[in-house]
């Protein structure tokens, strides 16, 4: 039988959600929700365009350049390099969960640094992306891309290309910033003297669900 609230006492006044979620946790999970729900989206509205199209440009011509590598073919090479830097550091991210609830601040400060850095040189290497397609003509309103059965493509592949894939960096730059901050609290002991690593663990859930959305990306833009 559950247990009745006090009079005058709140059901959110104990920090516990009525799901028996601790209610930070569950107000990171609604907003990831609806962020799903705008990712989703996109990728709806870029799959209907996508699939609607007569033809559209082949990702292994458009995605064959790697740095350093000159005019080499090697399609898909660098995004799969991305997707395992992010994926890694989803990795890195569960160990620093698992520190915290080990209560180990130094562990935690180690997988996060690492973490950090992943999301750092995946931002690199979308810049570098960015940069290259800008140099051979790609940019929104342009497409310098020709479709697989050799006609001229139009620019929903850049547009959207450009728009899901800026979103979704800056959502790999504000969980960066997200983590460099709780970094800083990890150092400075402000965990151990609440005597939990929860912020961790809802940083934590924010990260992965960044590189889920990437793994969505990925197959839309990169092997459809």
């Amino acid at each position: 039988m559950a247990q009745a609230i006090p009079a005058g006492q709140k059901w959110w006044s104990g920090g516990k959600s009525p799901f028996n979620v601790e209610y930070g946790k569950l107000m990171m999970w609604y907003f990831l929700m609806s962020d799903a729900f705008t990712f989703g989206a996109f990728l709806i509205s870029y799959g209907t365009i996508r699939f609607s199209s007569n033809s559209w440009p082949d990702p292994n011509e458009v995605f064959r350049a790697f740095p350093g590598m000159g005019g080499m073919h090697l399609p898909l090479v660098f995004v799969s390099l991305m997707t395992f830097i992010l994926i890694m550091s989803s990795v890195t991210m569960v160990l620093a969960v698992a520190a915290g609830h080990e209560g180990n601040r130094k562990k935690v400060a180690f997988y996060m640094v690492l973490t950090i850095i992943g999301g750092l040189m995946f931002l690199g290497c979308q810049a570098w992306e960015w940069t290259h397609l800008h140099g051979e003509g790609a940019w929104w309103g342009r497409n310098p891309f020709l479709n697989v059965n050799g006609s001229r493509a139009s620019t929903n592949f850049t547009n959207f290309f450009f728009t899901i894939t800026g979103f979704h960096g800056f959502h790999v730059f504000s969980g960066v910033c997200i983590n460099v901050i709780m970094l800083i609290k990890t150092l400075r002991g402000d965990f151990d003297r609440r005597g939990h690593y929860l912020m961790i663990e809802k940083a934590g859930l924010y990260w992965h669900f960044v590189d889920l959305v990437w793994v969505f990306v990925f197959t839309c833009f990169y092997l459809l």
